[in-house]
């Protein structure tokens, strides 16, 4: 018997030895590959960085060994999501301004920005948040009860879409503006011919806000990693990012301060930020890309900035603009098509849709796989729909269940069929990329799978959901937020799916979030982020 014993011990230490060593492996899963066939996986192994090997726990436990092994105990896993439109290294600066999100009043906000003055004594109130279609009172505010409160220190705080910018006199003297102060492409709100105090879209340039320091650029850039991961996000695409911003994570990055991998946006509000990166050259590492610029065509629905072909339903011989002239959008749009950029579009209102998708089909003249993005896509003419055959919708689908409450009321309801219409976009171009538009919305990824699988709101509002003609399945929407957003930034072939060659990017999920009932999905968390194989949450 000892002999036998013996035998049985140097055999399986032979077996042992033959296996082949990886880092990490993890088995007992219920893991969405997100492949093309939509595979399940129970196993899976990590080397380098990278899946080596995906299958079932006897294929992947007999051919591999590790010191880290991860027992799933047969809990969800996902590809690392994607967040294919944010502002994350604003989120990030945001943490160390006012948040006034969520805020039911105009006294609410007042009564926040008195606290925090107390508790920061600061000499420049700054942050964002508030939205006046939550208040009930749905108007913009004017600036007298603010002139009072703070009667020499500057405030300045964006609306919730950062399309409208509510100040004091103190910020209005500092900029050195007036009523009469020329604007192309926003405006400056008057009442009874008196300035309000909001600022629409390009008259915010005109307020000097204090400059940030490197020391709050790191910290917000951090601050906003450690958020994000912990929602599962590995990728986020940050739409609209200056040289310097993008230099300073490039830097963090390479040594290893900052570990999200990054499709960055280039801001394309100035000529000479444009000529740089064009002459520059696409660039990219494992944690950060660059080769597209972010373009705004229009303002936002709430602020009434968006473009609309006819007058807005609620504001009679109001259209709301295009932030520049059509022809500097042809302009712009021919020196990125000569170049292997990407163009991504900031486009809202129907006019701004109809403008941009005949700019982009006239300087690419059908040239294939550009993958140049309409960023929202949100109201689109009914005529225009066929114009995203080769044009990719990147759409954010936490905008519908925050804007249908008045949106039908803004722009009527003829209108309205041709607004967050995510499964017509999905049918015309055949994939979709998916994102929050964080801090706008909420971080939370699973609140964008509600949004677009369910289309209500948290309280179950409207019963039979929103539109529901244009609610995207659960697969289709999990393929928005991985591998259809990966393709959306060129990186379809090493991220998005847990697929052998692919980085080790993963989250593992308190509860299964493709079979749950509908009302438990926004209950889902991300237990555990991985990156390259390495657990950063």
């Amino acid at each position: 018997m000892k002999k036998i014993l013996l035998l049985l011990v140097v055999l399986l230490s032979l077996f042992s030895c033959s296996k082949e060593k990886v880092d990490v492996i993890v088995i007992n899963s219920n893991t969405y590959t997100v492949n093309a066939t939509f595979d399940k996986a129970a196993a899976f192994a990590i080397k380098n960085g990278v899946f080596v090997a995906v299958g079932n726990n006897l294929e992947i436990t007999g051919r591999y060994q590790s010191e880290i092994l991860i027992d799933a105990k047969n809990q969800t896993i996902v590809p690392g999501l994607i967040d294919a439109h944010c502002h994350f290294y604003r989120m990030g600066l945001q943490q160390q301004k006012i948040s006034l999100e969520g805020t039911k009043s105009y006294e609410e906000v007042l009564q926040k920005l008195v606290d925090f003055q107390k508790a920061k004594n600061t000499s420049f109130v700054t942050g964002r948040g508030w939205d006046q279609n939550d208040w009930e009172l749905k108007e913009f505010p004017t600036k007298e009860k603010l002139d009072a409160l703070f009667p020499t220190i500057p405030v300045a705080v964006s609306r919730v879409d950062g399309h409208a910018l509510l100040v004091n006199q103190a910020a209005i003297d500092l900029a050195g503006i007036t009523k009469k102060t020329k604007v192309s492409g926003g405006e400056i709100l008057l009442k009874n011919g008196k300035m309000t105090g909001v600022l629409i879209d390009a008259a915010m340039d005109f307020i000097k806000f204090p400059t940030t320091t490197q020391k709050q650029a790191i910290q917000g850039l951090l601050d906003a990693q450690k958020i994000a991961f912990s929602y599962g996000l590995t990728t986020v695409d940050d739409a609209g990012l200056d040289r310097k911003t993008i230099e300073l994570i490039d830097s963090l990055q390479r040594v290893g301060n900052l570990k999200m991998r990054i499709y960055a946006m280039v801001s394309g509000d100035k000529q000479s930020q444009i000529d740089y990166y064009i002459n520059k050259g696409k660039s990219k590492t494992d944690r950060l890309n660059v080769r597209s610029f972010k373009i705004y065509g229009d303002g936002a629905l709430g602020s009434r900035g968006a473009a609309m072909r006819s007058s807005y339903s609620d504001r009679e011989n109001h259209f709301g603009a295009l932030l520049y002239t059509p022809e500097r959008y042809r302009e712009i749009a021919k020196q990125i098509a000569a170049s292997d950029y990407q163009m991504n579009t900031h486009a809202i209102g129907d006019s701004a849709n109809t403008w941009m998708l005949k700019t982009y089909k006239e300087v690419l003249k059908n040239t294939n796989n550009r993958r140049w993005r309409i960023e929202h896509a949100q109201i689109i003419s009914k005529e225009d729909f066929d114009h995203f055959d080769n044009i990719l919708p990147s759409i954010q689908p936490t905008h519908a269940t925050s804007d249908m409450y008045w949106a039908g009321e803004r722009v009527g309801a003829e209108r309205m069929k041709g607004a967050y219409a995510f499964k017509d976009l999905l049918n015309t171009y055949g994939k979709i990329a998916l994102g929050t538009d964080f801090p706008v919305e909420q971080v939370n990824p699973f609140l964008t799978f509600y949004a677009a699988a369910v289309r209500k709101d948290l309280d179950n509002y409207p019963e039979n959901g929103f539109q529901m003609e244009n609610v995207l399945t659960r697969a289709e929407t999990l393929k928005g937020m991985t591998i259809w957003a990966a393709y959306s930034n060129f990186e379809e072939t090493e991220k998005g799916s847990i697929e052998v060659g692919k980085f080790a990017d993963f989250v593992i999920l308190n509860q299964d979030i493709m079979t749950v009932k509908p009302a438990n999905i926004p209950k889902t968390t991300a237990i555990a982020t991985y990156l390259n194989g390495e657990k950063v949450y």
